[in-house]
């Protein structure tokens, strides 16, 4: 495999940073169409270069490609999506802490966290690295995903758990870290992608959601639950 170096050069090259990129100029590279890319992750290629392309694009992002598995591309979203909330982790833990956030809460939801043998609290910063972690290593597992490219029944079970808990992720940062979201949210549109996806597939039932579709809304609007707490 050879660099990005010409003018038709996109075609069964490797893209990659040079040593001493600036972070500005990181990623710079030329959009494909997906029939371009002769790769065995040709869709997770194709999605990472329609973001760079154009991330406020959210209808675009979630349109399945054409003649495509409509369960891969969901697979790579949520990919994707893991990714990404991996930078708002980092964003969060300047004040996200044991001390500021000693339960994982978002309004009046309160999550215990799986990653136990025993679902157990967890301060919410723990809670949202376990969640990363979970679903990273579920969605990259052989035994529940063995294709990334002809997704079975089996592994399309998965979506909803995994979406329904990265929604919890964004749901504690909007409600408890509201300045940071907004943030991050302005500089990924992440979170508005991830309800269009959402919207698109059915991934997240209407009542588990809580965040106020017009963030201007109040925050304790009919939408929320009055229930302290929710096992996973």
């Amino acid at each position: 495999m050879t660099e990005t170096t010409g003018e038709n050069s996109n075609k069964n090259t490797l893209k990659r940073n040079r040593p001493g990129t600036k972070l500005e100029d990181a990623y710079q590279f030329e959009h494909v169409s997906l029939e371009e890319i002769n790769s065995a992750f040709a869709l997770q290629e194709y999605l990472q270069s329609l973001i760079r392309k154009d991330k406020e694009n959210l209808d675009l992002l979630v349109e399945l490609p054409p003649d495509q598995d409509p369960e891969a591309w969901q697979y790579e979203h949520l990919r994707q999506l893991c990714l990404e909330l991996n930078y708002l982790v980092v964003q969060l833990e300047s004040e996200c802490n044991r001390q500021s956030c000693p339960d994982m809460k978002a309004d009046e939801w309160m999550y215990l966290c799986a990653a136990h043998p025993t679902p157990m609290n967890c301060c919410a910063i723990d809670y949202i690295v376990h969640t990363l972690d979970g679903a990273t290593t579920m969605l990259n597992s052989h035994k529940h995903f063995p294709s990334r490219i002809s997704i079975s029944n089996n592994s399309v079970k998965h979506y909803q758990s995994i979406a329904r808990r990265l929604y919890r992720i964004f749901a504690h940062a909007w409600f408890h870290h509201r300045e940071v979201f907004e943030s991050f949210e302005n500089e990924t549109f992440l979170y508005g992608r991830f309800m269009k996806l959402s919207d698109r597939y059915g991934l997240v039932a209407k009542n588990l959601l809580i965040i106020p579709q017009n963030s201007a809304e109040d925050s304790n609007g009919d939408e929320t639950s009055t229930e302290s707490s929710e096992i996973i």
